[in-house]
């Protein structure tokens, strides 16, 4: 699990991450992360998205439904095809008196089961939650703008 504080509102937050085309930016370059689902992407109950990456130098793709859908509060995104076993996304935000709580919550298991995942996967996630809490950090620190 991971979570940031964010000063803007909970609409203004929930909006930055429902805009599918700036999970890009908060991805590690190394990943060579690409939508493939062409853009702007309307999300909803049962919207499906297409990524492809390279991890270790394995070409990798990638397609998640989003399982649950309940703005500005929460999204689930739920792997369909992919390179886990299982993969639940769930983000979370919640309004405080100083701006918004997101919180990320990923539930998964990989072929190859506890050995693969602590020889690679855990270590690897670590490092691409730390990356995209930097970038957040950068791009959501000051005021956002309100959503009317």
């Amino acid at each position: 699990m991971a979570e940031q504080h964010f000063c803007g509102s909970v609409e203004s937050v929930f909006d930055f991450f429902a805009d599918a085309g700036n999970l890009e930016a908060i991805t590690p370059p190394w990943l060579n992360f690409k939508i493939e689902t062409p853009l702007p992407i309307d999300m909803h109950n049962g919207t499906l998205i297409d990524y492809r990456l390279r991890l270790r130098r394995i070409p990798i793709r990638w397609r998640t439904v989003i399982s649950e859908w309940e703005p500005p509060f929460r999204f689930v995104d739920t792997q369909i095809r992919g390179p886990y076993r299982v993969w639940r996304h769930t983000h979370i935000f919640e309004e405080t008196g100083d701006g918004t709580l997101m919180q990320d919550l990923v539930e998964y298991s990989v072929p190859g089961g506890y050995l693969i995942n602590k020889l690679f996967v855990e270590s690897d996630l670590k490092k691409i939650f730390g990356y995209r809490q930097q970038c957040l950090a950068r791009k959501l620190s000051g005021p956002m703008p309100d959503v009317v």
